[in-house]
């Protein structure tokens, strides 16, 4: 097992909240676990991209995955790869795409790890047509901290390969997995943008729209004539034949933390005006980028930097169809009311392909995430709010992004929850997991 880093500063992409752990990098599928147990317990993590505290642990130990990144086998007649659970999307895209293959579900960072896009159940803009990311998971080899170690798929511990995903890293250390690629013929994706006004029009794009990824940006911030206008967008790989070379590594990094006074509403304000009326028209078609269509924040190194010092919390929730007009209306009425302002909105169709995990997020319904920079109280009365608002209206919020959830809310979202405490290792542990089963009190 790797060297012993003592108490140093890990954080999540929220920055929020800051705790403390000891870290301890692996670097083989062997590394765990240690042949000395430490007295504090563990929590697998990847590249902290989590936004609030699902990957953190007070005094815990971290084990940091990253270091296991090999990329293993691959069958081209297949499409399946085979990898260590610390490789990132990022790296299997620069070695899939020139080889004619990408993601079969992505979110929207590749700075993320197979483990962690696993143990979260990523989803992505094709949800309502290809489900989560676990729903391409084959198989993955799962060390418990007694030293066990059995590979999980639907044939084989079908029961620990449903708990494991969207099981946030708590049933054990996965060490390695096997996923399905898709293949493409070029880097190129067939883009449709449609501008609208209001959630009745979004609505009626996300119904009839027929591609394979969608989602919009919804302006959480206007008022009046432009409350809830929008920019829908819609895309498939193209199949023109084009060119299959990896991606440039991003160059542009956030300099500093922005001073607080710098993200207010009139400052997001102008931000959402410019970026709605970037597109002239009402309808913008063309070939673009797969980049900037799924990774368009990737651009920038060190992004969350914008939100100052303090940080910035997350909410993202999905509705179910029958009360997802209703809930979403209220839900952006309430941001627009409290003077607190997004600009990193997206609404979204969810579908209704199962997904595979026992505690996983996505639902047949409308999805909405958004990030509102830390103001303390105000802030945390807002999210806490939009949790209430969601739980009234049927839906349920979204473990990796979030920081704010009571014990209550979150057993009603998930009442599988105690089913799963079954298969939690009993030297794994978080600070969300403390929090959302009550042992842990509500910060802020």
């Amino acid at each position: 097992m790797g060297t012993t880093s003592r108490r140093p500063r890990f954080e999540s992409w929220g920055r929020y909240p800051e705790l403390q752990a000891d870290v301890v990098p692996l670097h083989w599928t062997t590394d765990f676990p240690p042949s000395k147990t430490p007295a504090t317990k563990y929590l697998p993590v990847g590249l902290g991209r989590s936004y609030g505290d699902v990957c953190l642990l007070e005094h815990g130990t971290l084990l940091l995955t990253p270091g296991m990144d090999r990329l293993l086998s691959f069958d081209a007649g297949t499409g399946v790869l085979r990898c260590e659970a610390g490789a990132s999307l990022q790296q299997i895209l620069d070695f899939a795409v020139p080889r004619g293959f990408f993601l079969p579900v992505t979110p929207g960072t590749k700075f993320v790890t197979v483990g962690g896009s696993i143990a979260n159940d990523i989803h992505g803009k094709n949800h309502h047509v290809a489900g989560s990311f676990g729903r391409h998971v084959l198989r993955f080899e799962l060390v418990r901290s007694d030293g066990s170690r059995f590979v999980c798929s639907p044939i084989e511990n079908p029961d620990w390969f449903a708990a494991t995903i969207g099981g946030m890293g708590l049933t054990g250390l996965i060490t390695w997995a096997e996923i399905r690629l898709r293949p493409i013929v070029s880097r190129m994706i067939d883009y449709r943008g449609d501008k609208f006004h209001g959630i009745d029009e979004f609505f009626g794009l996300s119904q009839a729209a027929k591609t394979e990824y969608t989602v919009a940006w919804i302006d959480c911030v206007s008022t009046g004539r432009n409350f809830a206008r929008g920019i829908f967008m819609q895309g498939e790989h193209t199949q023109i034949p084009g060119p299959l070379r990896r991606s440039k590594e991003a160059r542009l990094v956030f300099p500093c933390d922005l001073p607080e006074f710098a993200l207010n509403r009139l400052s997001m304000a102008a931000f959402n005006s410019l970026y709605f009326h970037k597109q002239l028209g009402k309808t913008k078609i063309g070939p673009v980028d797969y980049e900037p269509f799924f990774y368009p924040l990737d651009a920038v190194l060190h992004w969350n930097r914008m939100y100052g010092q303090h940080g910035l919390l997350q909410f993202q929730n999905v509705l179910p169809h029958a009360t997802g007009r209703e809930g979403m209306l209220e839900i952006l009425k309430a941001i627009t009311k409290s003077g607190l302002a997004s600009f990193l909105a997206v609404i979204k169709f969810f579908g209704d392909v199962p997904s595979v995990g026992m505690m996983s997020f996505p639902a047949p319904g409308v999805m909405l995430a958004l990030d509102f920079p830390i103001r303390k109280q105000v802030s945390f009365d807002l999210v806490d709010r939009l949790a209430k608002i969601t739980l009234e209206h049927g839906g349920r919020m979204y473990s990796a992004k979030d920081a704010r959830m009571t014990a209550e809310q979150y057993q009603a979202f998930y009442p599988q929850w105690q089913e799963f405490t079954r298969y939690v290792d009993p030297q794994f542990d978080s600070a969300f997991w403390q929090r959302v089963t009550g042992r842990r009190p509500l910060d802020g």
